[in-house]
């Protein structure tokens, strides 16, 4: 529906994150939409439904595989052959000839897998632990299996398949990456008690929990520059089994994990939570110290007002959304003059074409 014109100062003032200057606050979120087909190159339909969107203050890719063995989902995209590396060029070279900004999302699925998704390999996780639920698969739905259990000794290699990834993106074009610290997946589970039951130096208390994402980060960084690193995060999300249900743990596993982070500089940190505003969130930004980003979006989608609101009110530095960028190729222009907006089909989410794809209309000039 139409609304009236929002003050453009909060949705518009640009807004300087690492190397890059934004145009506007509004930062399209990592969205998984299955378009990239069983090889995961990036092909001609997602160079157009990136380049769509470039005038979103930045994109963040739909989470890409660093290693087949952390695919999670049907027709991901990744970043580990020549062919993925080459078709992501595409994708970055076309966003920034339309003056877009664009990280990729870099996201290592853990035991949120199958072998009939990755290439025949069990799972991985910090514990041999499985989720209670199922996958989809290339094979129909399968339960979710148990994972193997990453030795001390093996957990160099995966941090190596990060770094991999991140040079790649880079390589590709790509502006910087976006560590995928959320939704259950590999660097979650290593946060969350409820997925994380090891008794080594990287389990049990709230900062061995945290040191393995701070390796990944940390190296990340070491190879291309903190000015191109982003975490995202979304504490107390309860999702996937990666259960954090003692309010006190969360505080003390989070806030380790931050202030380890806060020397090093990273462009953003990001954070999903139903309350932005709040002190746990809010701790958190004090403690970073950098560009914060917030998405609010966790069941219901972050709405114009919202976006606005969360600005206005200082509760961050940006602002990040999910469906209506779906929807809204053009949604900062829509959102910065009051336009109506399109309406997301949630049944084009997680299919193949175009349809609820690229075929979302622009608003008239």
């Amino acid at each position: 529906m139409k609304g009236s014109p929002v003050p453009k100062s909060s949705l518009t003032t640009p807004l300087d994150l690492g190397s890059l200057r934004l145009p506007n606050r509004l930062v399209m979120a990592p969205l998984t939409r299955m378009r990239s087909g069983r090889d995961g190159v990036p092909g001609e339909l997602n160079v157009e439904h990136y380049t769509q969107r470039a005038s979103m203050g930045l994109i963040v890719t739909e989470g890409t595989y660093p290693d087949v063995v952390g695919q999670g989902f049907a027709f991901q995209p990744g970043i580990q052959t020549p062919e993925q590396v080459e078709g992501w060029r595409r994708v970055a070279d076309s966003v920034h000839a339309a003056d877009g900004r664009i990280f990729m999302q870099v996201m290592h699925a853990g035991r949120v897998s199958h072998p009939d998704l990755n290439g025949g390999a069990q799972p991985v996780a910090p514990s041999a632990v499985a989720i209670d639920g199922e996958i989809h698969t290339y094979r129909g739905k399968s339960a979710l299996p148990v994972p193997h259990a990453l030795t001390t000794e093996e957990l160099p290699g995966v941090v190596d398949s990060f770094v991999r990834a991140a040079r790649n993106a880079v390589e590709a074009g790509l502006d910087g990456v976006e560590l995928h610290g959320a939704n259950g997946y590999l660097l979650h589970e290593f946060l969350a008690p409820g997925a994380n039951q090891r008794t080594d130096e990287y389990g049990g208390t709230p900062e061995n929990r945290a040191r393995f994402v701070l390796e990944v980060v940390r190296a990340v960084v070491d190879e291309i520059g903190a000015e191109r690193v982003g975490l995202r995060i979304s504490p107390e999300h309860n999702i996937q089994d990666a259960w954090e249900l003692e309010h006190e743990d969360v505080v003390a596993t989070y806030t380790a994990l931050v202030t380890g982070l806060a020397d090093l500089g990273l462009a953003y940190l990001s954070v999903l939570h139903r309350e932005p505003e709040g002190e746990l969130v809010q701790g958190l930004r004090r403690a970073f110290g950098g560009v914060f980003l917030a998405n609010s979006g966790f069941g219901t989608p972050t709405s114009r007002e919202e976006g606005v609101r969360l600005l206005e009110e200082d509760v961050a530095d940006g602002v990040v959304v999910g469906r209506p960028a779906i929807a809204n190729p053009d949604l900062a222009r829509r959102w910065a003059e009051g336009l109506a907006e399109n309406v997301p089909n949630p049944r084009t989410f997680y299919s193949q074409g175009a349809e609820g794809y690229t075929d979302y209309p622009f608003a008239e000039a």
